[in-house]
């Protein structure tokens, strides 16, 4: 049966409003530059004893486990999350929250910090506070907040910015769509997995991946995924080769639509970056002799040398594919500390991308992160097959649950869930 499709708030109309009501929102009236000494001691004293860093840490403990996505315990754990969203509908979900939410944080004692309060009891992220004053933004508040940022994804700030005001206000009946669609996925998928599987995940809408090992995972990675117009594809297949600093070969896609456009800008960008030019008899064209305002560069090869300005970084990771893509390295190290990571062609940067690589030559003789580490620095190049080779899933799962009961949700970037979209041709 396929699942109804549903539709989100839009995210850039939502935080294009915030943006623009701020400021009205927050302007400070003469009633409240008087604060009473009673609420300075309220404030002071939440200030002192909330542990900021102690509550982002245990929010990071509970949605973090060494249970797969792709598993039955995560299967079964959808089924529990789906009777607790039930029973949130049933009950009249939540209310949406007005816009003198946004920019609340521990220590605030005005209104919209109750409307946050009982918006994250009725979610379950925060305790039923104790006998406190209801407008006061407290130690509890504070680490529900963290824990609702930890379970959708988000920058854990314990303070309603845009992408937690939006979160906040997305309907329970739609958090309950999503839960059942991932349910269906997450099934179509866990069929074919045995518990002695040694597997790697590729969660696109949570840009992370995980490595597995008889039901157990033994790494996850930060990851860096397609953005909307250049999707990294669904699909299916098994990790069979690593090239150590290897080349690029820039595809015809990127050559159009980025490289001709760098080129008219800067016409020393493929000398700077170290990309070489070939026609179809391996001669070397030099690139001023090619008009760069024509698509003239489509029809011959281009080919990034190994080093540090290499697209690829230190290393690839292959599997076969029609797609053409991969797992890579990347010299652009800082796109991985940002919230939404969906910036590349279609292919997938790994953070921490030294360990993977170990873990996917442990089972050849002489490899450990020691030696993926002295092969990156040799700047030689390398191609090693892996033995056992583990299957690698290019999955598309926006919402999950653990043992501990944290239920995650990503947003749906590529819009199947949308699309109510539960197989996928190459999965």
């Amino acid at each position: 049966m396929r699942p109804k499709s549903f539709i989100h708030p839009n995210r850039r109309q939502v935080i294009k409003g915030l943006s623009l009501a701020s400021a009205s929102v927050f302007m400070p009236t003469m009633m409240g530059a008087y604060a009473s000494s009673q609420d300075d001691f309220a404030r002071a004293r939440v200030l002192r004893d909330t542990d900021r860093e102690g509550n982002t840490l245990a929010a990071l403990d509970a949605i973090n486990s060494n249970e797969p996505i792709l598993s039955i315990n995560t299967a079964n754990n959808l089924q529990l999350a789906i009777i607790q969203y039930e029973q949130i509908v049933a009950n009249g979900g939540w209310k949406l929250l007005s816009k003198n939410v946004y920019g609340l944080i521990v220590g605030n004692n005005r209104n919209g910090v109750n409307a946050l309060r009982n918006r994250l009891l009725t979610s379950g992220d925060v305790q039923k506070p104790k006998k406190t004053d209801k407008d006061m933004f407290d130690e509890r508040l504070d680490a529900g907040l963290r824990f609702f940022q930890a379970r959708h994804g988000l920058t854990i700030s314990g303070k309603v910015d845009a992408e937690t005001y939006y979160a906040l206000n997305v309907p329970a009946e739609n958090r309950l769509a999503q839960l059942r669609l991932n349910a269906l996925r997450v099934n179509n998928l866990t069929g074919s997995i045995s518990a002695s599987d040694r597997y790697v995940v590729v969660n696109i809408p949570a840009a992370s991946i995980e490595a597995i090992d008889s039901s157990t995972v033994t790494q996850r990675h930060t990851a860096v995924v397609g953005r909307a117009d250049r999707q990294t594809p669904i699909l299916q297949s098994k990790i069979h080769q690593i090239n150590f600093n290897p080349y690029w070969h820039v595809p015809k896609s990127i050559i159009r639509k980025d490289l001709t456009k760098y080129m008219q800008e800067d016409p020393e960008y493929l000398t700077k970056f170290r990309i070489i030019i070939y026609d179809g008899n391996r001669n070397i064209i030099d690139p001023k002799t090619i008009d760069w305002t024509t698509d003239e560069a489509v029809k011959y090869a281009f080919r990034q040398e190994p080093g540090a300005e290499n697209s690829l970084g230190r290393v690839r990771i292959n599997f076969r594919n029609k797609h053409s893509v991969y797992l890579h390295d990347t010299p652009g190290k800082s796109l991985f500390g940002q919230n939404r990571r969906f910036n590349s062609s279609g292919c997938v940067r790994v953070e921490k991308v030294d360990e993977m690589v170990a873990w996917l030559l442990s089972r050849n003789e002489g490899w450990d992160v020691t030696s993926v580490n002295t092969m990156f620095n040799s700047g030689e190049r390398v191609d090693v097959l892996v033995k056992s080779p583990p299957i690698i899933h290019m999955t598309y799962i926006t919402a999950w649950a653990n043992n501990q009961g944290s239920v995650n949700f990503r947003d749906d970037v590529y819009d199947f869930d949308k699309a109510g979209k539960v197989v996928f041709e190459d999965a």
